[in-house]
């Protein structure tokens, strides 16, 4: 999910690559009170201050030795954040943030995910700390990488980020979190609208008491962008949608397009999720298991394109597997389905807001 520029890119020579947002980092100095908030500018002060919060989703805290800034190593059930950021509030929340995440992840199947090693996060402080990294981490690819505005991108296995302001660092580290547990654990990857859609239910939520409870209902937004298109009329006709890569809309620079797809994928999801209470909640679990599993009813060639992630992902590969699954999966009449939801479109936006043009 990018901010400035709205797309996933995946660029593959020997990794798929997913291009959103993350990261933090941090300063050195002395550790200093600024009214209540508490600043701490050193690794070993910031892992003291860790230590005694005895934050639930936190196993363990250690300095991390790296050329790019003072950092830390936290440790969870089932991540590791390599991070320069010494921004004692926001820190504090980025374990249980990940975690509460991982729980979302495997809430979207109909049965729990075993995760055996910890994923890696890098989150730096800083923008430029976060290109250094990049150009050793992603070596030829680190110049498309570094044309980011404002965002993150995963890579090798890692999500890579930077702090672009609590709520969007959040926002984009759900997003690609999503990106990074479904191309360790599936088989198969998914198609562009149902990856797409399922990070985007990550972006937007609440916090308490250091838990935090995703709410798709509140991402404002992909729910602004999703009205836009309605009001113009500029909704792309479901069977087209569920065909396309964000990519190619790209290519052809086309804005409009691209908004349309991010915001009309992100309502397709929770349109198989919540619409009829539910009813198509069970065939979407299904869909979703034979992307884990590796059953989907392909041919020989497209099974092998799917489960190879060092293969493009072609537009035409894209936009075979895409109506195909659909059809199989969800419902192969396509006009009656369509009605249904442009209807839950209209309704979840019903209540958007948006902005005059002066």
């Amino acid at each position: 999910m990018l901010f400035a520029e709205e797309v996933t890119i995946v660029v593959r020579k020997s990794a798929l690559i997913w291009i959103t947002g993350i990261v933090y980092l941090a300063g050195c100095g002395a550790s200093v009170e600024i009214g209540e908030a508490r600043r701490i500018d050193t690794p070993a002060g910031m892992v003291e201050y860790l230590r005694q919060a005895q934050l639930p989703a936190l196993k363990s805290v250690e300095v991390w030795e790296n050329e790019y800034g003072p950092g830390l190593k936290l440790t969870t059930a089932h991540y590791e954040i390599f991070t320069t950021l010494l921004e004692p509030l926001m820190l504090s929340q980025v374990p249980g943030f990940v975690e509460s995440a991982y729980r979302g992840y495997q809430s979207q199947m109909p049965e729990p995910i075993e995760t055996t090693t910890r994923f890696s996060i890098y989150l730096f402080a800083d923008r430029r700390q976060w290109e250094d990294f990049t150009k050793t981490f992603a070596g030829r690819q680190a110049a498309l990488f570094c044309k980011i505005k404002a965002g993150a991108y995963y890579l090798n296995g890692a999500c890579v980020a930077y702090n672009i302001g609590r709520e969007r660092t959040f926002s984009v580290l759900g997003h690609e979190g999503w990106h990074q547990f479904n191309s360790r654990h599936f088989k198969f990857r998914l198609p562009s609208w149902l990856d797409e859609g399922v990070a985007m239910l990550f972006e937007a939520g609440r916090s308490d008491e250091g838990l935090f409870y995703f709410e798709p209902g509140r991402n404002m937004y992909r729910l602004g962008a999703l009205k836009k298109t309605l009001v113009k009329d500029k909704m792309i006709p479901l069977k087209e949608l569920i065909a396309m890569n964000p990519g190619e809309v790209l290519a052809a620079n086309q804005t409009e397009a691209l908004t349309a797809f991010y915001s009309q994928s992100y309502a397709l999801v929770r349109f198989l999720r919540e619409e009829g209470y539910g009813k198509r909640l069970r065939n979407y679990h299904r869909l979703l298991l034979g992307g884990l599993l590796g059953d989907w009813p392909l041919s020989e060639v497209s099974k092998k394109i799917a489960a190879d992630r060092n293969i493009p992902l072609t537009i035409r590969w894209n936009r075979a597997i895409g109506p195909l699954l659909f059809k199989y999966y969800i419902d192969d009449d396509f006009e009656e389905i369509e009605k249904e939801y442009v209807a839950f479109c209209r309704k979840i936006v019903y209540h958007v807001r948006l902005k005059t043009q002066d």
